[in-house]
């Protein structure tokens, strides 16, 4: 039997005990990742058959699992059985999402006989996949206009750039978070959370092992932004938040962050678009050389 218990911050030593040996492209297994939408997303876990099971709710509500992580190949059959068995008896619309392309195949065998099973791509979830060089040089005529708009940031605003460690620096990116939920949220719950989420990682940055930068001008924070190194080769930007009245902050964040904290990995995640068109044409417009594709498995 498994016993659901709450994703808390003490959890993160057990988690990256799970999550290391892994090297996924996609932001979904990282703790903090999981940590920031902890509440929005009702993010509980359980151990079973030495495998650490994690359930969660989508934006529209709907309960799903993750792929299991740390299991043995013997008891992947069990275990699978296991999960089908618990989504019937509480009426999950979903037995899986946010799975792996590698995961999703492996187990597509298991359900081939069951009735009514599908496996599909959410493509509303699809990680966008860059290389890190070329969201620091801004070269090439693709990339021509982001360059201009990250020129004129420069040239315009008589701005400094600081790192996020603790004190003073925290502070104001609270306050500009919080300033950016009050001008943007239209009620919006998911950035609530968000909002709350980024409050107490930067309080608690280094605990998250994390990077963060905060972009002044005229001593307030116009922009911030915050990710994390999840291996040798990939870094995901979790946050980045900007106030549009100043042109090109969006290009100037993005180069900055990546040049100063990020430029010894060769890829960067900039995370899903969530089906929004003018932040799947946002993202579209930096040219990902991959999208990181995810699948759901239900009846």
């Amino acid at each position: 039997m498994m016993d659901f218990k709450k994703l808390t911050l003490e959890d993160k030593q057990l988690f990256n005990k799970y999550l290391n040996p892994y090297k996924f492209l996609s932001c979904e297994y990282s703790f903090t990742t999981l940590y920031i939408w902890k509440d929005a997303c009702d993010i509980q876990y359980a151990i079973y058959k030495e495998s650490l099971i994690i359930k969660k709710k989508d934006f529209e509500g709907n309960y799903y699992f993750m792929q299991p992580l740390g299991y043995k190949e013997e008891d992947l059959k069990e275990l699978l059985k296991c999960l089908s068995q618990y989504q019937k008896e509480n009426n999950m619309k979903y037995i899986f999402k946010d799975l792996e392309e590698d995961f999703a195949e492996k187990i597509r065998s298991f359900y081939k006989e069951e009735q009514n099973v599908y496996i599909k791509e959410d493509r509303d979830n699809f990680d966008y996949l860059y290389e890190a060089d070329k969201l620091i040089k801004l070269s090439g005529k693709k990339l021509h206009g982001k360059k201009n708009h990250y020129n004129s940031f420069v040239k315009n605003y008589d701005y400094e750039v600081k790192e996020i460690i603790d004190g003073k620096i925290t502070d104001d990116v609270i306050n500009a978070a919080e300033k950016w939920f009050r001008e943007n949220n239209n009620n919006d719950k998911m950035l609530y959370y968000e909002t709350a989420a980024i409050k107490e990682i930067v309080q608690n940055i280094n605990l998250f092992n994390l990077k963060g930068i905060a972009v002044y001008v005229d001593n307030q924070v116009v922009a911030f932004s915050l990710g994390e190194k999840l291996n040798d080769k990939l870094a995901v930007i979790h946050i980045e938040k900007g106030d549009m009245n100043y042109r090109g902050v969006y290009s100037f964040i993005n180069k900055t962050f990546i040049d100063m904290c990020f430029s010894d990995v060769k890829i960067i995640n900039r995370e899903q678009d969530l089906g929004i068109e003018g932040l799947r044409k946002a993202k579209l417009s930096y040219y990902p050389f991959k999208l990181e594709k995810k699948f759901i498995l239900s009846y």
